[in-house]
């Protein structure tokens, strides 16, 4: 019914197009209205005379990826990317590495305003559906990247804006069906330059798939409006954009034992043992799926950003945001124990003193408030840049879960009870100054200062049962950042086609939430430390493009997985003294003919941990101070980061020709390890994955363009998946490996019609 009603709006807007359309009566200045939006939020921006590894994505590129997945797997053929996927098809649960660091390391921004969570670091992109239909350039920075907002960038920053209003009427309808049910219908409206100041627009996207894995079902709803007023130096953009998101729980992903029992697209998230159940496992056992064992969330991004250009030297930049977030996943618990789900210890045993299990239905709850502002002002002359800039936010977020359900409704036990509660608030600051000083034709010098000051404090009871104590996890963190993170370097064009450039540059970050709240056994995580040496040659001729990439980052105390885990089976990230990743970068792109283009990139690295220490939980040793068992541990010298491989390799041809276009990419990403060494047992076999994208576009009399595609994604239907975890365990003097993973779709398809008006 819903997606009838996204097709009836848009039908209705097309029949209305010839009286929409009509030609002002007034004098529009376009140009001066595409000036204005074309100096938003470059603060944090890299520019060709900027020392740093980048790539930059157009909307054109953008649009022929753009039938539905999540901005992940649109970027995925940058250099040194890889993306992933729960559900096996790059909708809904999906996240990304840069240069082997994970999301959570990574500054993602839109328009200037942090996207990561402030408590966990992490990128929820489901939480923005279809997001990537309104960004008009992306900005994928390696390394330590410029000075930006939010949390600290340790392998890279993602520089996302939104595309500039257009003065002229218009607008699209996309509609994507395709492998697995799944779906995409988008609306988008514009009304062009409205008494010569205010543009409006709007979107409205509805995105659905049922999965490669087992009910591994998404529905996503999403809207963006945009309000711009622009007149003579000065411009006002309000925003806002976000949506609703319902996903079936994958997370735990499958062992390579049940998939050869199984099959690839199984995993056993909301099963649970049942004497009628319709399913049979191997051993005989019944079992049935609870159909709302999902995640559930709402979020709401809004912001207001001001642009005033005083003169032609200098222009301000204002940007204030609030983000609202509400949601809940809902778990079912199979043969869970009362006492670490909030029962008192009088309800939770039995008459003989054992611990009391039933199944349960539980949800985790969070409602979160992000607000603050990003301030910028630039001065630019003939031989120096400046950008002076700071930001302020607060976040607030109450966590908590409830019991929805207990079998048998046992004594003690009221619907709706809380089993944990506790709050997070963090503060964070920053205060930065840019300069570029072209000291002779050719040659300039950059120099980046930024001061970053973050004040995070959780308390409260959280979701961990903590045996030490008969009760659950306390959580008491008031902890206290100063970080100064400076950057140089050095940039030579001596013409349009030749630039070499070198630079150095600090980062510093803060621990994520998981860092303090898993790690209640141990003393807190310290924050990391960043040294990044980066230098580089690009030649750019209209025909052929070269690039090369040196780098070195050398991390202090860097926070990595050892293996290490909770009770509560929670790996734990540990801070390791000196650790490294060193490789080469290098992107090739060839324009021979105006209908043929080809190229690739490819990235060599070592990443290592210097003298590691492999740390995993030896039940044959129980500490009785902590009341829990102690940990096996084993020197293991310089070894491997995990999900750091050594190898990323992509590859790329596009033909288009009056209208018809192909475009065939082939990405080989290495050997992969869950462990920081090389475990057999925890680790991602090399893949090479290729995807073929056809389309024909014409233009009608009634519309601008239609475009018509296809995209046949894993061409060569190959079987492999792209991240997993584990942990290990030590018992008998031997050691026991437990990995999961998440298997992707073989040879599947998407189909996509465009009308552009």
């Amino acid at each position: 019914m819903k997606r009838n009603l996204y097709l009836a709006a848009a039908l209705a807007m097309m029949t209305q197009m010839p009286l929409w359309a009509q030609k002002p009566d007034y004098e529009v200045d376009s140009t001066r209205v595409y000036q204005l939006q074309q100096i938003e939020v470059t603060a944090t921006r890299a520019s060709k005379s900027t020392p740093m590894a980048y790539t930059d994505i157009s909307q054109e590129q953008i649009s022929r990826n753009n039938y539905g997945l999540d901005v992940p797997f649109v970027l995925q053929m940058t250099p040194s990317f890889i993306a992933t996927s729960e559900t096996g098809i790059g909708i809904g649960a999906t996240s990304m590495r840069l240069r082997g660091t994970d999301a959570s390391r990574l500054n993602v921004t839109a328009n200037g305003v942090p996207i990561n969570n402030p408590d966990s670091h992490a990128v929820y992109w489901y939480d923005t559906p279809d997001f990537i239909s309104a960004v008009g350039t992306v900005q994928v920075q390696r390394g330590a990247g410029t000075s930006t907002h939010g949390t600290g960038a340790f392998g890279g920053a993602l520089n996302m804006t939104t595309s500039p209003l257009t003065t002229r009427f218009g607008g699209d309808v996309s509609l994507s069906y395709g492998s697995f049910n799944t779906n995409k219908q988008a609306v988008h409206i514009s009304s062009g330059l409205m008494g010569g100041h205010w543009i409006v627009d709007a979107r409205l996207t509805h995105i659905g798939s049922d999965g490669y894995v087992d009910r591994g079902k998404t529905d996503l709803k999403s809207y963006m409006l945009q309000a711009g007023y622009y007149s003579g130096r000065t411009s006002v953009k309000l925003l806002s954009f976000g949506g609703k998101a319902k996903t079936y729980l994958t997370y735990t992903g499958v062992t390579k034992e049940d998939m050869e029992l199984y099959g690839r697209r199984y995993h056993t998230e909301g099963q649970y043992v049942t004497s009628d159940g319709e399913h049979v496992l191997a051993d005989g056992t019944h079992v049935g799926y609870y159909d709302d064992h999902t995640d559930n969330y709402l979020q709401i991004n809004n912001q207001l950003i001001i642009n005033h250009q005083i003169n032609d030297k200098w222009r301000l930049n204002f940007t204030g945001f609030y983000t609202y977030g509400d949601g809940f996943y809902k778990q079912y618990k199979d043969n869970a124990k009362l006492l670490e789900n909030g029962f008192a210890p009088e309800f939770a045993f039995d008459a003989g003193g054992s611990k009391i299990r039933k199944d349960l239905i539980r949800e985790k709850l969070m409602r979160n408030h992000f607000g603050g502002f990003n301030a910028s002002a630039d001065y630019t002359s003939r031989s120096l840049d400046l950008v002076f800039g700071g930001s302020y936010s607060y976040y607030s977020c109450p966590h908590w879960g409830e019991l929805d359900w207990v079998q048998d409704t046992p004594a003690g036990f009221t619907p709706g009870m809380h089993w944990y509660d506790n709050d997070v608030d963090k503060h964070d600051a920053n205060a930065f100054v840019k300069a570029a000083w072209r000291v002779a034709d050719g040659l300039t010098l950059m120099g980046d200062l930024q001061y970053r000051y973050v004040h995070y404090k959780a308390w409260g009871v959280n979701d961990n049962y903590d045996d030490a104590i008969d009760g659950m996890q306390v959580i008491d963190v008031d902890e206290t950042y100063h970080f100064f993170n400076p950057k140089v370097g050095i940039n030579y064009s001596p013409n349009k086609h030749h630039h070499l450039y070198a630079s150095f540059a600090i980062a510093q970050k803060e621990p994520t939430r998981s860092d303090f709240t898993d790690r209640f056994r141990q003393t807190f995580p310290t924050s990391e430390k960043l040294y990044d040496y980066e230098i580089g040659y690009q030649y750019n001729h209209p025909i052929v493009s070269v690039g090369v990439n040196l780098y070195y980052m050398y991390y202090k105390d860097q926070l990595v997985k050892t293996g290490q885990i909770n009770e509560s089976y929670d790996a734990l990230n540990i801070n390791v003294p000196k650790s490294y990743r060193r490789g080469i970068e290098l992107s090739l792109a060839v324009n021979p003919l105006k209908w043929l283009s080809f190229g690739g990139n490819l990235t060599l690295s070592q990443n290592k941990i210097k003298d590691y220490v492999n740390t995993v939980v030896d039940y044959d040793s129980w500490d009785e101070a902590a009341n829990f068992y102690g940990y096996h541990t084993e020197q293991m010298g310089d070894t491997q980061i995990s999900y750091s491989p050594n190898t990323i390799a992509n590859f790329f041809i596009n033909f288009d020709y009056r209208g018809f276009g192909a475009s065939i990419t082939t990405q080989y990403v290495g050997d992969q390890y869950f462990t920081n060494y090389k475990n057999d047992n925890m680790k991602l076999d090399a893949y090479c994955v290729t995807n073929l994208n056809l389309s024909y576009t014409m233009k009608t009399r009634s519309s601008r363009e239609v475009r018509f595609g296809v995209t046949i994604y894993n061409l060569f239907d190959a079987e492999y998946c792209n991240n997993g975890y584990g942990y290990s365990e030590y018992s008998g003097g031997e050691q026991y490996d437990t990995a999961y993973y998440f298997p992707q779709a073989t040879i599947h398809a998407l189909a996509n019609i465009t009308v552009n008006f």
